[in-house]
């Protein structure tokens, strides 16, 4: 075999986004050394984990994870990291254990000098021996986590049925055809309706997450599969039918409910830059314009029956409901009906005819963390999410702030044991028609304290539905009915839904007509005892969360760039009570006409009697102190994304009567009053009751494309990322630029004007004559303000159009006595630009004695396999035994060797067999022999 080490393509990579099932979460062992580390060896061959290898030649030579149990497809998406960096995102077999990156599509780095090789989806190891993994997270006799109280009623309750009956029926269409996907997907969608509801009434579209598409009743969980459409005798999993439970709910009060099917999309968007995200708005929009069809028709008749069987919908009061990726489908689709995407990467619906009033996102994935700010939304985000394990959902609050007006409120309810499978029915065992399971894994070493199925904060699969069906109403009744009375089981007031119960479900929000506000990204200087702190910084010196952080935070969640600008918090960190921390905005902050002043605060999970002292000052230097507010830390483990930021609120009466100048607030402190603790400041806003009614702003779009191109055989070609700018004002965005994944990104603030061009974006490319490999330069965008970003990545893809060098290997010393090497020389027949590798795999012998584990040097052998077997093993038997050579750039010989051992035995003749193999597995020349003689 061949490899070159050529890495480039970090976005071109395809986002293949995979989840974990229960058994495999933890599964695959580690090497009986220390940490998963690949280095050069002393003969040059690789030492890769175990689980690890790579795989053909040239231009198909791929990185290659395999877990030792299927890895159940789920909206996360996998990804190999090195050195504490994304390296690539693999694409999975269909065997459903097996995951490749062509390291053609990854930044660039020698193989043989990666460090710390990890699997990990939404933030979760998945190549990591669980019981190394439990001794370093938590004792296995960790105690339980106690039951918060319930907060207090509110004053309406959403999950009560209502008055109506409720009809039920499932419609089919032709299939549509997507850009993106070679394949036509469904359109399929189950109805349900109120019976006898008057006039048109209002629509709620659900769309599932990515899941298996396919299994073979009666075959289990290995007959499961992600392909579409589903082989002969294969049957599609239903998971549409899902949120039946949702459906009947809002239907009896006066909701007419559609959830669609999205099978076509999930067996085919592991191609897809995005994930499917486009794709899945395309859907989604073409659904509803099948349904404007239906309410705009004079007569029924043309629609299915499904839909005649229930009232007319009213397409200018629409909700989005999306669980996992469908979550990021809907949030996409709403950006998509107020600023159209550009028509080559849309689907066949045409321009909205309908008015989204809100989105319910629940467990969902944020690849691209740009949510569109100008229509309402609830997020809820499971504390015992299994798969988007690391809550990135919670971008979908924290990513609306000061893109837009800020009148629409983006709420995140968070769900103290939920799971993410267990919304949806067909997702739940004992409920699904399919082959389901729980996607919180389990542990050998010990339970987990908060999210194991005998924990006392676990949900059962019926509590957590029903929860979530009454947030779903709760989302309905605020966004669509407009029904103020709803805000405070949603917004941060501390008020629940019994209908939830017994649940524990916390809230925060941002927008909906919150004042100026603290933010730590808007040029505040903090002095006294704390910091300015990094989300996504892997400084340990700058990050909000050091290393000894018992579990991770939603709002921490990374992004594609090893360092983003605009994304951090206030790191309080004290031993002693007393020691303010003084935040100083970059301009005067206005609280004239709040009621109160919202703060969100993380403290540590499980932590108690967190309480900090909140002032105020004006620009005269007159201070207040507002009150005290106090927090206990949500129940949390190692395992969970725990650092979560709960609404405190302090009136702003003692700054009244203080004679604060309300309108020019220069300063806020936070003092602490527990004895130690640490605590993060995300942001906070002057708060006053109410939802204001939200009229989208008119915003600049901006959609990033890639582009393909040949190296050439010389000279300098400038190439342009193509990028589009459409709808209507003008905003800024903050670019970054990188030469494939985990590379330096070169960042810039960019303002763009609808009608105008995007900022030039130009790549240099120098042709030449000599192999190289594949590279590419990525673009990634993030809207700041006055702007919103559709397709958030491309590029520019250098294809190589020069051949590879022919390799031949030739012997050294191939007949030898025990205690001398065998070597063999491997030979470019021309230099390359990058390092060629290539791999002698043995061949095994039965007709004579072959080479053995005893005959080789051990600590050679160890380097090699990374684990030696017990007793005697002949070479040619052990699992991903290769000999490898690496050849660096501009050089052309390399040499491979097998150091033998002598021994006190009489031995006869012993021998081994290698061959290398093209990028199809076929020889390359005859077998090359190694013959080792006794030395007795």
């Amino acid at each position: 075999m061949i490899r070159a080490r050529t890495m480039g393509a970090a976005a071109a990579a395809a986002l293949t986004l995979v989840g974990v099932a229960p058994a495999a979460a933890q599964s695959a062992p580690q090497p009986p050394r220390s940490a998963a580390s690949v280095r050069a060896a002393p003969n040059g061959t690789a030492d890769l984990p175990p689980g690890w290898r790579i795989t053909g030649t040239g231009t198909a030579r791929s990185l290659e994870w395999r877990s030792p149990r299927a890895v159940r497809p789920g909206d996360a998406r996998v990804e190999f990291h090195s050195g504490g960096r994304l390296f690539g995102v693999p694409a999975p077999d269909r065997d459903g254990r097996t995951f490749r990156l062509p390291l053609d599509e990854t930044r660039t780095a020698a193989p043989h000098a990666l460090t710390d090789l990890q699997v990990r989806a939404a933030g979760r190891r998945l190549d990591q021996e669980p019981q190394a993994a439990a001794r370093h997270r938590r004792p296995a006799e960790a105690p339980p986590a106690k039951l918060p109280p319930l907060l207090p009623a509110g004053s309406v309750d959403p999950g009560r049925p209502g008055r109506f009956a409720t009809t039920t029926g499932e419609y089919t269409l032709e299939p549509v055809r997507l850009p993106g996907l070679s394949g036509p997907v469904e359109m399929r969608g189950l109805v349900v309706a109120p019976k006898g509801a008057t006039g048109k009434r209002p629509l709620a579209l659900f769309l599932h997450g990515r899941h298996a598409t396919c299994y073979v009743p009666g075959q289990g969980e290995e007959a499961v599969t992600i392909d579409w459409p589903c082989a002969e005798g294969a049957k599609p999993i239903p998971s549409h039918r899902g949120y039946l439970q949702d459906q009947k709910l809002l239907a009896s009060q006066g909701y007419v409910t559609v959830s669609i099917s999205a099978n076509g999309i999930n067996g085919q968007d592991g191609d897809l830059e995005d994930g499917g995200a486009q794709a899945r708005s395309s859907l989604v929009r073409s659904h509803l314009a099948r349904w404007a069809d239906w309410a705009a028709a004079t007569s029924t008749s043309t629609a299915p029956d499904a839909v005649r069987r229930g009232p007319k919908a009213d397409l200018s009061r629409v909700l989005l409901v999306g669980h996992s990726r469908g979550g990021e489908g809907v949030d996409r689709a709403a950006t998509d009906s107020l600023y159209p995407p550009p028509a080559d990467q849309d689907g066949p619906q045409g321009r909205a005819r309908w008015n989204i009033r809100g989105t319910v996102l629940v467990g969902p994935t944020a690849f691209g963390q740009n949510p569109v700010p100008d229509v309402p939304s609830l997020t809820i985000l499971p504390g015992c999410d299994g798969d988007v394990s690391e809550l990135q959902g919670q971008l979908y609050v924290d990513g609306t702030r000061g893109v837009s007006r800020g009148r629409a409120l983006h709420s995140a309810v968070h769900i103290t044991g939920a799971n993410h499978n267990y919304f949806n029915s067909e997702w739940t065992p004992g409920q699904a028609e399919a082959p389901a399971s729980d996607d919180f894994w389990e542990d050998p070493e010990g339970p987990d304290p908060v999210c194991s199925v005998d924990s006392p904060t676990r949900l059962t699969a019926g509590q957590q539905h029903r929860a979530g069906a009454t947030y779903v109403a709760a989302a309905a009744r605020l966004f669509v009915a407009g029904d103020d009375r709803v805000r405070e089981l949603i917004d941060g007031t501390g008020r629940r839904a019994p209908s939830a119960d017994p649940a524990r479900v916390l809230t925060h929000a941002v927008g909906a007509g919150r004042g100026a506000g603290f933010l730590p990204d808007g040029g505040v200087k903090v002095t006294g005892g704390g910091r300015l702190c990094s989300a996504v910084d892997p400084d340990p010196g700058v990050a909000c969360l050091g290393e000894d952080a018992q579990g991770s935070s939603p709002h921490f969640a990374y992004w594609w760039p090893e360092r983003e600008t605009g994304r951090g918090a206030i790191a309080l960190d004290w031993s002693a009570p007393g020691t303010a921390t003084r935040v100083r905005p970059g301009t005067p902050v206005s609280l004239k006409g709040a009621q109160s002043l919202a703060l969100r605060v993380i403290v540590p999970p499980g932590s108690t009697g967190t309480r900090l002292d909140v002032s105020v000052t004006d620009v005269t230097g007159r201070r207040a102190t507002l009150g005290t507010v106090r927090a206990d830390g949500l129940a949390g483990s190692e395992r969970t994304a725990s650092y979560w930021a709960q609404e405190l609120r302090v009136p702003l009466t003692a700054a009244t009567r203080a004679g604060v100048d309300l309108r020019r607030v220069t300063a806020l402190e936070l003092t602490p009053r527990s004895r130690a603790g640490k605590a993060w400041l995300m942001d906070a806003y002057a708060w006053q009751p109410g939802t204001p009614r939200v009229r989208p702003a008119p915003l600049a779009r901006v959609d990033v494309g890639r582009t393909t191109v040949e190296e050439g055989d010389s000279g300098v070609r400038t190439y342009h990322v193509p990028v589009k700018v459409s709808g209507k004002g003008t905003g800024t965005v903050r670019m970054y630029l990188m030469e494939g994944f985990g590379s330096p990104a070169e960042e810039r603030l960019v303002t763009v004007r609808s009608g105008k061009p995007f900022v030039d974006v130009s790549v240099k490319v120098r042709g030449n004559k000599r192999y190289g490999g594949d590279s590419s330069h990525d673009l990634l965008v993030k809207a700041v303000r006055g702007s919103v970003v559709g397709s958030y990545a491309g590029g520019v893809t250098v294809r190589e159009d020069d051949p590879m060098p022919r390799i031949s290997v030739t012997p050294v010393a191939d007949r030898v006595t025990e205690g001398q090497p065998l070597r063999w020389r491997v030979s470019l027949s021309e230099p390359a630009d990058v390092e060629l590798g290539t791999a002698l795999v043995p061949v095994p012998d039965d007709t004579r004695p072959e080479l053995s584990t005893k005959d080789v040097d051990h600590d050679w052998l160890l380097e090699t396999v990374g684990e030696v077997p017990d007793g005697e093993v002949p070479l040619s038997r052990l699992d991903y035994f290769a000999l490898w050579a690496f050849i660096p750039p501009g050089e052309t010989d390399a040499e491979v060797t097998v150091p033998t051992v002598t021994d006190d035995a009489a031995e006869p003749t012993e021998y081994i067999g290698l061959r290398h193999t093209d990028d199809e597995g076929e020889p390359q020349g005859p077998v090359l022999t190694g013959t080792v003689l006794d030395a007795s």
